[in-house]
């Protein structure tokens, strides 16, 4: 078992790179219990082969989910490798997220190549975002750990607010009155649960107590939230090279993402040819794209979504401090919390 060496503080990469070497094996291990049909779709979302199998050198995802897990284990007095199980389920539940949010956004692009459902088409990529919801639970339920149960529970809860986030966000869509606080609820159930799980589940597999596991848990929801708006940022500003999304991506099928409703709320000229441009039917254009991404920058959307995610990475870091770590510890959580919230990436 690898063991994090004393003394020093890790870099935020250096905390990732250990979280994939203990996760990587374990959740390999796991998706090859599926059904040939779904390892596949599985395999190819998470990087490890192409379309035909073959194994390929992508690197996948971040694995920040992971890391956050393996190191609140760590931080309340555990070795990484006692949260292993749950960091598994974590990673599990989010690529059945973003399975099914590519999908459902129809977004043909992810990690610089095709989405899984333009290759294998929908109901599959559906069927094998189902076979990683359900298999997290069971690595969960197996994992043998006195607070197996409890953690199972908060999985299903996790999942449980993924989903109903993830239909406020589609019905979204269909309306013109978005507010900013209902937006932000969505993305509290979207993306700040399973980050909050995350950080709750690392903390419950280490050991640690209960005030400690429910300030972690608020620290990692707050970062997801932080997260979210970053995300939001990058789905319109950020560099194609980067995000391996295409420029403007959220913009395209009018996704009503926190900048955007921000800026149709301003009540500025410029939010009355924003919303002109985005209550219409079919998708825009990339000279419209443009148009709106500029539209969205003068209403406000980008500077007030910069300064959202800056304050609640300051609430995290609060969150943090009342969770009473060891120094090194809580200096890693907080360089992994900045890198989460880095907006060139």
């Amino acid at each position: 078992m690898e063991t994090v060496q004393a003394g020093r503080t890790r870099t935020a990469a250096e905390v990732i790179d250990h979280a994939r070497r203990l996760v990587d094996p374990a959740l390999r291990g796991a998706v090859d219990t599926l059904g040939p049909s779904m390892r596949r779709i599985a395999g190819y979302h998470l990087g490890w082969w192409d379309a035909d199998g073959t194994p390929v050198r992508e690197s996948g995802g971040k694995a920040i989910r992971p890391a956050l897990t393996v190191l609140c284990a760590e931080a309340v007095g555990a070795t990484g490798g006692a949260a292993v199980p749950v960091a598994v389920a974590v990673e599990l539940v989010h690529n059945f997220s973003l399975l099914h949010d590519d999908v459902i956004d129809r977004d043909t692009t992810r990690r610089h190549r095709p989405t899984a459902w333009t290759v294998f088409g929908r109901g599959d990529a559906i069927l094998a975002g189902d076979a990683l919801s359900t298999l997290a639970v069971d690595v969960v339920a197996g994992s043998g750990h006195p607070h197996a149960l409890e953690a199972v529970r908060m999985v299903n809860a996790t999942v449980q607010e993924l989903i109903d986030g993830q239909s406020v966000d589609m019905a979204f869509e269909s309306r013109d009155d978005v507010g900013v606080a209902e937006c932000r609820a969505m993305a509290e159930s979207k993306t700040g649960a399973l980050l909050s799980c995350a950080c709750a589940l690392g903390a419950l597999y280490g050991g640690g107590d209960r005030a400690r596991v429910a300030a972690l848990a608020e620290f990692g929801g707050l970062l997801g939230l932080a997260f979210q708006f970053v995300d939001d940022l990058l789905g319109i500003w950020g560099d194609p090279a980067l995000t391996g999304k295409p420029a403007h991506s959220d913009l395209g099928n009018r996704k009503k993402s926190l900048p955007v409703v921000a800026a149709l709320n301003s009540r500025s000229p410029q939010a009355v040819e924003l919303a002109e441009l985005y209550h219409g039917g079919g998708e825009l254009d990339r000279d419209d794209q443009a148009r709106a991404a500029r539209l969205i920058e003068e209403a406000g959307g980008r500077a007030w979504s910069t300064g959202q995610a800056d304050s609640l990475l300051d609430l995290a870091m609060d969150r943090l401090a009342v969770a009473e770590l060891p120094d090194g510890p809580t200096a890693e959580l907080a360089a992994l919390a900045r890198l989460v919230t880095r907006r060139d990436h």
